[in-house]
């Protein structure tokens, strides 16, 4: 991978369901994560799985500085690449952490979820902590790119601070429940997010029967690059940044916005 490289960004999004053992999801990143690529996208909280809905989470917390995110970081630098990754978080609240995502690169940081999932019948509130509704965006191989989690696609502000703060490409790490109708909205709301705000839209679940699957990557006119199926699977694809210049001259409605 060349460090400078700007026109053409090369992504996978690794959809693999993260198990209950923190060691074994540990030894998938190196074992799934592909050479020859500026962004690899893994799932929400693939560090270990929720478990039973409403599951105690915060035995398996560590630090932005523990044994997941140090993996991750390993494996970004062996791959010469950028990881995204979904891990639990302690907290300042010794039973409820962070539901969080390690950026490990060129350029490190972490995004702590601020949507949590209290809807469909769920209560993420009760067993996680929200943080802090700030962006996150980092460079990649010369792209801005803005981090969010799963539940937050549901909220297009949040698309929206990310492209007010210079996002080229949202990244939407997720383990997207699977039920009737979510497929759906699933799809339907990851290119409303590239259309809107006329950004690439790369995102990576947690694969059936308990999540969604469908992977994607979507571009800023909405056309879907690549999806994957429902079951665990590594898709890839090319960011274009001539893509991206032409779609906010046809369509600048991030120039027209009267606010």
């Amino acid at each position: 991978m060349a460090a400078d490289q700007t026109d053409v960004m090369r992504i996978a999004l690794v959809q693999e369901a993260s198990g209950l053992d923190p060691e074994t999801n540990r030894a998938r990143l190196d074992a799934l994560t592909p050479d020859d690529t500026d962004l690899v996208v893994w799932p929400e909280a693939f560090a270990r799985d929720f478990g039973e809905a409403g599951s105690d989470v915060s035995a398996f917390a560590e630090p932005v500085t523990g044994a997941f995110a140090t993996e991750v970081a390993r494996v970004a630098g062996a791959r010469r690449t950028t990881l995204v990754a979904g891990q639990f978080e302690t907290s300042h609240d010794p039973g409820r952490p962070f539901n969080t995502l390690v950026v490990r690169g060129p350029e490190n940081a972490s995004y702590r979820k601020i949507h949590l999932y209290d809807s469909f019948g769920y209560r993420e509130s009760d067993r996680l902590v929200a943080g802090d509704p700030a962006p996150v965006v980092v460079t990649v191989a010369g792209w801005a790119v803005g981090v969010m989690t799963c539940y937050d696609l549901r909220f297009p502000e949040m698309t929206r601070l990310l492209v007010d703060a210079g996002a080229e490409v949202v990244v939407v790490p997720a383990a997207w429940v699977a039920g009737e109708r979510k497929v759906d909205h699933w799809r339907t709301l990851l290119r409303a997010r590239a259309i809107e705000n006329t950004v690439f839209v790369v995102a990576a679940g947690q694969p059936g029967p308990r999540y969604s699957g469908h992977s994607m990557a979507v571009d800023p006119l909405g056309d879907v690059l690549v999806e994957a199926g429902d079951g665990p699977e590594v898709v890839r694809a090319e960011l274009r940044r001539d893509v991206l210049d032409e779609a906010r001259r046809t369509n600048p409605s991030l120039r027209n916005r009267r606010l």
